[in-house]
């Protein structure tokens, strides 16, 4: 096991062609600094068999890019409720057949299922969006002390619910679209940060961004992006807003965006 004293994208990538590394796990953000980072492209990425991403939604692209390098870069899934994980893609399968913004299936002795949002009573069929529910042993029993909260998200016969909008394809693999409570509610409309993250992300000068709901008095929220750019690049909020609003319908717009140094992040690197 290969220990740095905290994350540091160059010494990661040296450390990982120094000592052959093998399994290297981390958060989205992590891997995004990666592949910013002028060393990517120098080191020696030949003896890692597999990365592991999680702590928060994985871009498409930094996804596809790692991929691309020939690295098997896959998402897992988990929350804390449950121990922590319950879906991650198999690691023996080719890079090839990796579905990309997939989670995985749930891990061994685990269930899932998607349920309307609603109520959490109805289960819905494949492709259908809902609510991420799990069965299984490393699931809570519940908050201490909390039994409000706690009948709020697990069932009498033990099916925990995440929290998470999600859909499931024809071959089982799980795929989440955003965390229910972060859907920006626009007049009449509901829209996912995440897809508005992931057209930003396509920039070739974003390197970080995120995307808010912003209360509006008028239609009760509204997007906004903050967005670090990568070293070197210019860019004007009118030209990223354009970039991003082309690609999607009129009511999803991005109404701000405000370029800054750096993002709050968790211990984790977690934005």
């Amino acid at each position: 096991m290969v220990l740095l004293p905290k994350f540091d994208p160059i010494q990661s990538l040296q450390a990982i062609s120094q000592h052959r590394v093998t399994v290297f796990c981390g958060s989205p953000t992590m891997y995004t600094m990666l592949l910013s980072s002028s060393e990517f492209e120098k080191c020696d990425l030949s003896s890692v068999r597999v990365c592991i991403s999680g702590a928060s939604s994985l871009s498409s692209q930094v996804q596809k890019r790692f991929i691309q390098a020939g690295v098997f870069l896959v998402e897992g899934y988990g929350l804390t409720e449950a121990s922590p994980i319950t879906h991650c893609t198999p690691i023996d399968t080719s890079i090839n057949a990796v579905k990309i913004g997939s989670i995985g299936v749930p891990l061994p002795g685990t269930e899932a299922r998607i349920v309307d949002l609603e109520t959490g009573d109805k289960v819905l069929t494949v492709g259908k969006l809902g609510e991420l529910s799990v069965r299984g042993p490393q699931v809570m029993r519940g908050y201490w002390q909390r039994l409000e909260e706690t009948a709020q998200v697990l069932s009498d016969d033990g099916w925990l619910l995440t929290g998470d909008i999600a859909y499931v394809d024809k071959q089982g693999y799980f795929f989440i679209v955003n965390r229910k409570k972060d859907l920006i509610k626009y007049k009449d409309y509901s829209i996912y940060p995440r897809e508005l993250e992931e057209i930003l992300h396509k920039h070739p000068a974003v390197k970080l961004c995120t995307v808010i709901g912003k209360p509006d008095k008028l239609t009760g929220e509204v997007p906004k992006a903050f967005v670090v750019l990568k070293e070197d690049t210019k860019i004007t909020n009118e030209e990223l807003l354009e970039f991003t609003n082309s690609k999607i319908a009129s009511y999803k717009a991005i109404k701000e965006i405000e370029i800054c140094q750096k993002l709050p992040k968790t211990s984790a690197d977690k934005i």
